[in-house]
């Protein structure tokens, strides 16, 4: 999973020099085994429907400015989209979004994006809102906020 977190940045040459994610647990550790991802940690336990697991690529220029965008995620079974003979009844795994926080859209240059991009910053936003909005927590104002917060990005 790591390598696929990486691929983008692998290909411009770059990289980032943190782990993509980490076990997260009841201890209250920043980084809670048994599992993690990331190159540089010998992970030895694989994931596991019920585990749950940071998931935060990100990308630092020294002396100039970084960026993260971390969620955390819970591991669960998921159907395949195909089944076939190679496709295990209950063998595939997944991840679910335990987090909904707007991605900061003023940092976006949605000039760089592509299309595919795009489409799934919408999608996740219009997740967040979907699930967050109708909270009987939410002030007029933080809903309004957050309204403002999940529109679709102009392209």
């Amino acid at each position: 999973l790591d390598v696929l977190a990486r691929t983008a940045l692998w290909e411009a040459g770059l990289d980032y020099g943190h782990g993509t994610g980490h076990g997260v647990g009841a201890a209250l550790n920043v980084h809670e085994g048994p599992i993690s991802i990331s190159p540089r940690f010998k992970n030895l336990s694989p994931l596991k429907k019920g585990m749950v697991v940071s998931n935060e690529p990100g990308f630092y220029k020294r002396d100039a400015f970084g960026i993260r965008i971390e969620n955390l995620l819970s591991i669960v079974r998921v159907k395949p989209e195909h089944e076939g003979e190679t496709a295990k009844e209950g063998a595939w795994l997944g991840f679910e979004r335990l987090t909904h926080i707007p991605i900061q859209k003023s940092l976006i240059d949605v000039s760089l994006l592509t299309p595919k991009e795009v489409e799934w910053i919408d999608r996740y936003h219009s997740e967040v809102w979907e699930l967050v909005s109708p909270s009987e927590t939410l002030t007029e104002r933080s809903r309004a906020w957050l309204r403002e917060a999940t529109t679709p990005l102009a392209k």
